[in-house]
């Protein structure tokens, strides 16, 4: 398995970084992540952080050094996920639980598989063409969804799913896609795509190697999005590149028997202690904690 990837995470003019990405790889598979903290709600980049470490500790327990069934574990890494940031709400008996967005790629036997939750995107792009991108989970994107049923202009920034929310998320399946040597594969997060049109990032990552691809399309995301511009982050690949041996931010090449490498971050969560081994009655006890603690909350502000 050969693949050359570059990932980059920009605060922008927020006060801090809400965005996490990272990937983790086998001699046999490879998954690439990228969660966004949602605003407006409580400890985004904690929210960002459980997903990301959520999905990276299930890969590296499944992969060895291949996953059995790659859909299966997408869904099961996603809703893992999810539960875990209810939990942490739960634990902490927050009124509100923090909540991100995520999209998470896995590429294995030559082919790509990815699902996604939120307005966090992937593009695959082939000779400079965008051969597709996932569709946002907006009220922009799906416009019969909603009282308003497509009559008026929706805030594109407006989702109707995430993970951390109390009601269960909507997550996207991709099939399996075989991909061809340089095909190339970007995640990103709003910061991106909402300042830089899709003809840009797709003809900018295929005219370039993604070591430079990348860091130019952040800049100008950057650029455009001017002082009061979002996080940018992206971490894209290119397969089977021309490439040479470098970092481990640069070209992997074939690994040892039972290799595993990953560049996501371990920063310490206070979550309990058998986050993992929730069940679906825990899962409801943690949303009919957090809506208890909302519900308290309103009253006391009505008084």
């Amino acid at each position: 398995m050969k693949f050359d990837v570059f990932q980059v995470s920009r605060k922008g003019g927020r006060q801090k970084n809400e965005d996490r990405m990272g990937y983790s790889y086998t001699r046999e598979a490879g998954i690439f992540i990228l969660a966004d903290g949602m605003g407006g709600h409580p400890e985004g980049e904690v929210a960002a952080q459980i997903a990301l470490q959520a999905v990276s500790s299930l890969f590296q327990t499944r992969a060895c050094p291949r996953l059995a069934d790659v859909k299966a574990f997408l869904d099961e890494a996603v809703l893992s996920a999810h539960r875990q940031m209810l939990a942490y709400a739960a634990s902490k008996y927050m009124s509100d639980s923090p909540r991100t967005t995520v999209v998470v790629c896995v590429v294995q036997d030559g082919s790509a598989t990815w699902a996604h939750c939120g307005d966090s995107r992937l593009y695959l792009v082939r000779k400079g063409d965008m051969v597709l991108r996932t569709r946002d989970h907006s009220y922009a994107e799906y416009p019969h969804i909603g009282a308003n049923s497509g009559r008026q202009p929706v805030n594109r920034n407006v989702l109707f799913t995430c993970l951390g929310s109390p009601m269960r998320p909507m997550v996207d399946m991709s099939e399996t896609t075989p991909l061809l040597p340089r095909d190339r594969i970007l995640l990103c997060s709003d910061g991106l795509w909402s300042v830089l049109a899709d003809r840009e990032i797709s003809s900018v990552l295929g005219a370039h190697p993604v070591a430079e691809a990348v860091p130019e399309l952040v800049e100008r995301a950057l650029r455009g999005g001017g002082a009061a511009s979002d996080n940018v982050t992206v971490v894209a690949f290119e397969w089977e590149s021309a490439g040479v041996e470098k970092t481990p931010d640069g070209f992997i090449d074939t690994l040892a028997d039972q290799a595993y490498a990953s560049t996501v971050q371990g920063d310490a969560i206070d979550h309990p202690a058998d986050h993992r081994e929730l069940d679906e009655a825990a899962i409801e006890r943690s949303i009919a904690e957090i809506n208890e603690a909302i519900r308290r909350t309103a009253l006391r502000s009505g008084r």
